[in-house]
C-alpha cells in the first residue's frame, strides 16, 4: 500500500507527560516487610504465591521504637510541668528549696531532704529519676553558672550533679544493628531490581530466569499459525524428530541442533516456536537474551550452563531464546575482549558444543537483526538451519485475518480478501490489531456485529493514524490541502504502472497528516521497472505541483513527499545502477569503523568527491525534469483538478470508485472532442 500525506506547516514539540513506571525505594523498603517472594514466581510461570507476613521484623521494628519511645518518655510526661527558672531562683533565695539536683538537661528541687533507705533496683535498660518519699518536686531548664553556685552555698541548700546514664541496650541498637539493618535491607532492594534470584542473594542471581513450560501445557499448534507455510514445513522435520528419533538415528541422520529463525518484527517467530512445542508435546524452556546480561561478570555464563543443565533433565525438550542479538552481537568490532556480554556467548557456543543432536535437545532462536551476530553462530554445528519468517504475501495475510477473526462476529459483507489486498506489508501483530481495532470500533459505534467499514476504517487507523475530525483548519489551508491531493490522484491516474486509488481525504489524521491518498495494488510485487520508480517519484511530485499550478505558489505540506522523491532517486543513482554516467555501477556505502574496529559503525563510501558531486547534480537534474513533467500534466487536465479539489471541498473523503468514474467522465469527454471537455 502507498500512502501520500500533506503534512502540517509546524511540528509538533509537546510530549506527553510519561508516567513513572518504576518503583520508588520507599514502597519497595515497605513492600518488603509486608510480603516475602513478590519477585518469586512459581517454576511453571503461573501466578504470584500468597503474601505471608514478616513477624520477626515486625517484633525487631516494634522493640526499636519502644526503645527510642522510653529513653524519652520521662522528660515527655513531665514537660508540662517545668517551672521558670526565675521562680526556682527564689524558691532558693526563699528556702523553700533544701535540695538540687543538677543534670545535664534539667534541675530538679527538692523541698525535703532525701530518705536514708537505698533505692530498689529494677534491673529496667531504663530507670526514671527517684523522688523524695514526701514533699513537692520542681523542675526547671536552667543555665549553671557561678553565680548560680553562690547561691545554693550560700542558703546553705544540698546539690549534687547526677552522672548522664547510657542505655546500653539502646546505644547498641542504633549503633550497630541499624547500620547493618539498612545496608541488608538496600542491598536485598539492589538485588530484587537487578534480580538477583531467591531472596536478592548474590550466589543465586546465576540462576536460568527461563519460563519453563510443562510437557502439553502449550496449547499452541500449528494450525494457529498461518502465512508463513514455507517456515512451518522446514519446522516440521524438528517436530519429527522429538516425536520419532529413532527413524532419524537408523539411518545415521542428524537433526539440527539449533533453529535460527529470521524475520522483521512481528511475523511470528516467537508463535512458530510454541507451535513447534506444542505439535512435539515436549517441555518449553522460554527465555530473553537480555535475561542472561547482568551488572555482574560471570552471571549470563552462569545462567547458560543453569539453563543447559534443566534442559537435559527434561530431554527431549525445547530451548528457546527470543531476541538473540542481545547475546550474540559479533566480537569483531569490540573495543573490549573480556566483557560481561562476550562471556555469555563464550558460554553458549560451549553449551551448543556439548550436546548431540540424538538427546533430543532442540536450541530454537529468534532475531531480527541476524547482520549483527556473530559469525561463530551461524556455523554449521550450531545455528545449522536459518528459517526466514518475512512478511505475509496477501494470501498469507488473508489466512491470518480468518485465524483472528474466529473469535470476532463478523457481518456477512465483510470480504476478508478486499482487507487482505488494502493492507500489503503488514505482519501477522499489525493484522491482528486491526482485526481488534475493527471490534472496538464496532462496539463505539453501537453495532453488534464487524462490518466492512469498520475494517476499512481499521486499516486507515493502523496506517495513518487517529482521525482528527476536531481539528480546526483555516479555509485557505484546506482549500491547499484539497489541490494537493487532488494533484497526487491525478497524476496517478494517468502515469502508468501505478496503483490504483483507494480512498482521497481532507481530514486529518496524526500528529501531522492533513490530508491523504491511499492507493492499494491489485497483487504484492517483488521488483520495480526503471519506469515504475519514476512513476512514484512523478506521483509524489503531483502535491506540490498541483499547488504552484493552481496557487502560483508551494507551500510547507510537501516535505514529506519531497524527502521520500529523493530517496528513489538517489538509490536509482547508487544502488541500481540506473544513471546515465555510471550505469550498472554501484555506488553504495557500507558500514566500517576506523580500522575496523570502530565501536559504532559509520558509513563509508568508496567513491570520489566529485562522484558525490555528480550524484548531487543528477538527483536535482532528474528532480526538476520530472517536476516540469508533472506540471504540463496537470495544467492539461486542470478541469479535473479543479472538479475533484470541489467534490473534496464538499464531501471532504472521495472513495476510489467515485474518483474512477470522474476519470472515465473526463476521458470519454476528452475523446468525443476537445469542446466537450469540461
Amino acid at each position: 500500500m502507498k500512502f501520500y500525506a500533506s503534512s502540517g506547516s509546524e511540528p509538533d514539540d509537546n510530549n506527553p507527560d510519561k508516567k513513572n513506571e518504576g518503583n520508588d525505594i520507599f514502597s519497595s523498603f515497605f513492600r518488603f516487610f509486608s510480603d516475602d517472594g513478590a519477585d518469586k514466581k512459581k517454576p511453571d510461570g503461573g501466578k504470584r504465591p500468597p503474601k505471608t507476613p514478616r513477624p520477626l521484623l515486625w517484633i525487631l521494628l516494634g522493640v526499636f521504637l519502644l526503645l527510642v519511645f522510653s529513653s524519652n518518655f520521662y522528660s515527655l510526661v513531665n514537660r508540662d510541668t517545668l517551672i521558670p527558672f526565675s521562680d526556682f531562683r527564689r524558691m532558693v533565695e526563699s528556702g523553700e528549696i533544701v535540695r538540687v539536683e543538677i543534670s545535664s538537661k534539667y534541675f530538679t528541687g527538692y523541698d525535703t531532704l532525701p530518705s536514708s533507705a537505698p533505692q530498689e533496683n529494677t534491673g529496667l535498660p531504663f530507670s526514671l529519676p527517684q523522688t523524695a518519699a514526701s514533699g513537692n518536686v520542681y523542675r526547671t531548664v536552667g543555665l549553671l553558672t557561678e553565680s548560680f553556685v553562690a547561691l545554693l552555698d550560700s542558703k546553705g541548700v544540698e546539690y549534687s550533679v547526677a552522672a548522664e546514664e547510657r542505655n546500653f541496650l539502646l546505644d547498641f541498637v542504633l549503633q550497630w544493628i541499624v547500620p547493618f539493618a539498612v545496608f541488608f535491607l538496600m542491598w536485598r532492594y539492589l538485588m530484587k531490581r537487578m534480580g538477583g534470584g531467591l531472596g536478592g542473594s548474590i550466589f543465586s542471581s546465576g540462576q536460568s530466569r527461563s519460563a519453563a513450560v510443562d510437557e502439553g501445557k502449550v496449547s499452541t499448534r500449528f494450525s494457529d499459525v498461518a502465512g508463513v507455510d514455507e517456515a512451518k514445513e522446514e519446522l516440521v522435520e524438528v517436530v519429527d524428530f522429538l516425536k520419532n528419533p529413532k527413524k532419524y538415528t537408523d539411518i545415521g541422520g542428524k537433526i539440527p541442533r539449533g533453529v535460527l529463525l529470521v524475520g522483521p518484527p512481528g511475523t511470528g517467530k516467537t508463535l512458530l516456536a510454541r507451535a513447534v512445542a506444542g505439535e512435539a508435546g515436549v517441555p518449553f524452556f522460554r527465555i530473553s537474551g537480555s535475561d542472561f546480561v547482568e551488572m555482574f561478570v560471570g552471571v549470563g555464563a552462569s545462567r547458560v550452563r543453569d539453563l543447559f543443565k534443566q534442559a537435559r533433565e527434561k530431554a527431549p525438550c525445547i530451548i528457546f531464546i527470543d531476541e538473540l542479538d542481545a547475546i550474540g552481537k559479533s566480537r569483531i568490532n569490540s573495543m573490549t575482549s573480556n566483557d560481561e556480554r562476550e562471556q555469555t556467548l563464550n558460554q553458549l557456543l560451549v553449551e551448543m558444543d556439548g550436546f548431540d543432536g540424538s538427546s533430543g535437545l532442540i536450541l530454537l532462536a529468534a532475531t531480527n537483526r541476524p547482520d549483527v551476530l556473530d559469525p561463530a553462530l551461524l556455523r554449521p554445528g550450531r545455528f545449522d538451519r536459518q528459517i526466514v519468517v518475512d512478511r505475509p504475501d496477501v494470501k498469507g495475510r488473508e489466512e491470518i485475518l480468518r485465524i483472528h477473526a474466529k473469535g470476532v462476529k463478523v457481518a456477512r459483507d465483510v470480504d476478508l480478501a478486499d482487507v487482505a489486498k488494502s493492507t500489503s506489508g503488514s505482519s501477522g501483530a499489525d493484522l491482528a490489531n486491526i482485526v481488534n481495532e475493527a471490534a472496538l470500533l464496532a462496539v463505539r459505534a453501537g453495532r453488534k456485529e464487524v462490518t466492512m467499514e469498520d475494517f476499512n476504517e481499521a486499516v486507515e487507523k493502523a496506517i495513518a493514524g487517529l482521525q482528527k475530525k476536531s481539528r480546526v483548519i483555516r479555509e485557505d489551508e484546506r482549500k491547499i490541502v484539497a489541490y494537493h491531493e487532488t494533484g497526487h490522484a491525478v497524476v496517478t491516474a494517468f502515469t502508468p504502472g501505478q496503483d490504483k486509488v483507494h480512498k482521497i481525504s481532507i481530514i486529518p489524521r496524526g500528529l501531522s497528516a492533513l490530508g491523504y491518498t491511499m492507493q492499494i495494488p491489485e497483487e504484492d510485487r517483488y521488483l520495480s521497472s526503471e519506469e515504475e520508480l519514476l512513476g512514484r517519484v512523478d506521483v509524489l511530485l503531483g502535491g506540490r505541483a498541483a499547488e504552484e499550478t493552481v496557487f502560483g505558489s508551494v507551500s510547507t505540506g510537501a516535505a514529506n513527499d519531497l524527502s521520500r522523491a529523493t530517496d528513489i532517486i538517489r538509490r536509482m543513482i547508487t544502488d541500481y545502477g540506473m544513471s546515465g554516467r555510471f550505469r550498472n555501477v554501484a555506488l553504495s556505502q557500507h558500514g566500517a569503523g576506523y580500522g575496523g574496529y570502530a565501536a559504532e559503525p559509520q558509513l563509508v563510501r568508496d567513491y570520489a568527491e566529485s562522484t558525490q558531486q555528480y550524484i548531487d547534480e543528477e538527483i536535482a537534474r532528474i528532480m526538476a525534469e520530472r517536476y516540469g513533467k508533472v506540471k504540463d500534466l496537470l495544467s492539461s487536465k486542470a478541469a479535473l483538478v479543479h472538479y475533484v479539489a470541489e467534490r473534496l471541498l464538499e464531501k471532504e473523503i472521495l472513495d476510489g470508485k467515485d474518483f474512477e468514474e470522474i476519470v472515465k467522465a473526463e476521458q470519454n469527454l476528452a475523446a468525443s472532442g476537445p469542446d466537450q471537455a469540461v
